[in-house]
């Protein structure tokens, strides 16, 4: 397989490029590394395993010339911080949408059939339901990321329907590990370094998600990958465990051997405009092919914190 990864230097980007490499595929990185970083692919550049493109998505006669002369596309570029929507509106239209198309349009341009997308859970919303399958509907994010993901699955599945293309599209739950750059471990992390007393914990700590092991992430993507070849691929990847931010909170201070920290909170059900506090989702589709996560979402914490700890590449 030649793979085109866009967002191949970003944190799951680049677990994915390790597999593929691997796995003894022909693989050629494209990011623009708002967000990633071309340290964690190094290895690969040093050895001549994968070509490197630095370029961002929106330049469409840039992204037709680079993705010509592969077969799939691995579409993991994006903004990688909801809450960025909040003060920059545009950036998921941009990023997320139109970023999206061109990365479809130079694959038609070049006749190429098929794209893997890695969306979110963020695409459901707020929902009555705790537990969701891919079934579940209508859906309405709360977030502007939320709704960049769920416009380029849009997209994804419109040029399938017009143009015959082939897609994958994953639905992840809260990916964590080994090179993670943001997100709530990584935040605890860093304002118990500051300030190993207290510790701000965003909304009333009771939100509930399930964390998903960024290399069960990428077993989970290819599992898929290989096992099922219809039109449209949708699959929500989780494991079928949560943990409460609190309960995040409390493991990083036990990895960090910090004791009788205070833990303020700033109240309310959710920690920003677009967070959904509570949420778990069905990976029964897949599960039932085979493939299930190794890691408990409490022990995918725990993992990715010593990870970020030890600053694993």
């Amino acid at each position: 397989m030649k793979a085109f990864v866009t967002g191949g230097a970003g944190f799951i980007g680049s677990h994915l490029v390790d597999t593929l490499i691997k796995q003894g595929h022909t693989v050629t990185v494209y990011d623009n590394l708002s967000s990633g970083n071309k340290e964690f692919i190094s290895q690969h550049l040093e050895h001549g395993a994968c070509r490197f493109i630095k370029a961002d998505l929106l330049a469409l006669k840039k992204v037709e010339k680079e993705i010509a002369g592969h077969d799939t596309v691995f579409h993991f570029a994006a903004n990688p911080h909801v809450r960025l929507g909040e003060t920059h509106t545009d950036l998921d239209m941009n990023q997320g949408v139109v970023a999206t198309y061109n990365v479809l349009e130079a694959m038609r341009r070049h006749a190429i059939k098929k794209i893997v997308f890695s969306s979110s859970s963020v695409v459901y919303g707020e929902t009555t339901e705790l537990s969701l399958p891919e079934t579940y509907g209508p859906t309405l994010p709360i977030s502007l990321y939320g709704a960049g993901k769920l416009g380029a699955e849009g997209l994804i599945s419109a040029f399938c329907g017009t143009f015959d293309f082939q897609t994958w599209i994953y639905r992840f739950a809260n990916v964590v590990g080994a090179r993670g750059t943001h997100g709530v471990i990584v935040d605890f992390i860093e304002k118990l370094r500051k300030n190993p007393h207290e510790l701000e914990i965003l909304g009333d700590g009771k939100q509930c998600k399930p964390y998903l092991y960024v290399s069960d992430c990428v077993d989970g993507i290819l599992f898929g990958f290989a096992h099922v070849s219809e039109k449209m691929n949708l699959f929500n990847l989780s494991c079928d465990t949560t943990t409460t931010v609190t309960r995040i909170a409390e493991m990083v201070a036990e990895e960090m051997k910090l004791n009788n920290v205070s833990f303020n909170y700033t109240g309310g059900i959710r920690g920003w405009k677009g967070d959904v506090p509570r949420f778990q989702l069905d990976a029964q589709k897949i599960n039932t092919l085979g493939w299930k996560a190794t890691l408990t979402s409490d022990e995918a914490v725990r993992k990715a914190i010593r990870d970020v700890l030890h600053a694993n590449l």
